[in-house]
């Protein structure tokens, strides 16, 4: 086993980890999405929720790939943290993803028609916005707050983390986004956070594997 994997799972799911900066940051959640929902913003709404479920997807394969290799998930959060949720998933990731798909909704244009250096512009911002998390993710793991194990997910090789790790965030928010009725919005985030919890409740609850 990594010693990072090592170090990650001795505080897996340990509340003795638990700050009281973990209240105020849940309190900016809430308020981000109360802004939203008084609004009436819906499309905004759902798409940031749909990033934050196709996070928690990556998160849950992430857990299985080290139940799996017994050696390392692909990504690991053994750093300083108020609770780890999951080996690569810390509260302080989960609530900046629940609030992050909202933030790149909002620079959208209006018209998803309109190009932007000759390309679809919900494409295009999907693009940018991947590389700006991927450069996010190279510093962090500059920093050691987060760990890779394997030649193939790392700073010299995140072709990976922007196929995989991101890209697949920003086009099923902006997807969501665009979708003509609130209805649909609903039903397809209701449908990955479903899945999620589903993989959850086998998983971790009853498996004991993530």
């Amino acid at each position: 086993m990594a010693e990072s994997a090592a170090q990650a799972l001795s505080i897996l799911r340990d509340p003795t980890q638990f700050k009281w900066y973990v209240i105020p940051l849940f309190a900016l959640v809430v308020i981000v999405y109360a802004n939203e929902i008084e609004r009436r913003n819906w499309s905004l709404v759902f798409a940031g929720l749909a990033y934050w479920g196709m996070d928690w997807f990556n998160e849950i394969w992430n857990g299985l790939v080290f139940h799996f290799t017994q050696y390392a998930p692909v990504w690991g959060a053994p750093g300083a943290t108020a609770y780890l949720i999951l080996i690569g998933l810390n509260i302080e990731i989960c609530f900046m993803f629940a609030v992050a798909g909202i933030g790149f909704a909002k620079m959208l244009p209006p018209d998803k028609r309109m190009k932007v250096l000759g390309i679809p512009n919900r494409l295009f911002f999907a693009i940018a916005g991947s590389i700006f998390c991927v450069i996010v993710e190279i510093l962090l793991n500059a920093a050691n707050a987060l760990t890779w194990e394997y030649p193939w997910w790392n700073a010299g090789a995140p072709w990976l983390i922007f196929l995989i790790g991101y890209l697949p965030f920003f086009l099923v928010s902006f997807w969501v986004y665009d979708m003509e009725s609130v209805r649909k919005k609903a039903i397809t985030v209701g449908t990955i956070l479903g899945f999620d919890l589903a993989c959850l409740i086998v998983f971790a609850g009853i498996l004991g594997w993530i």
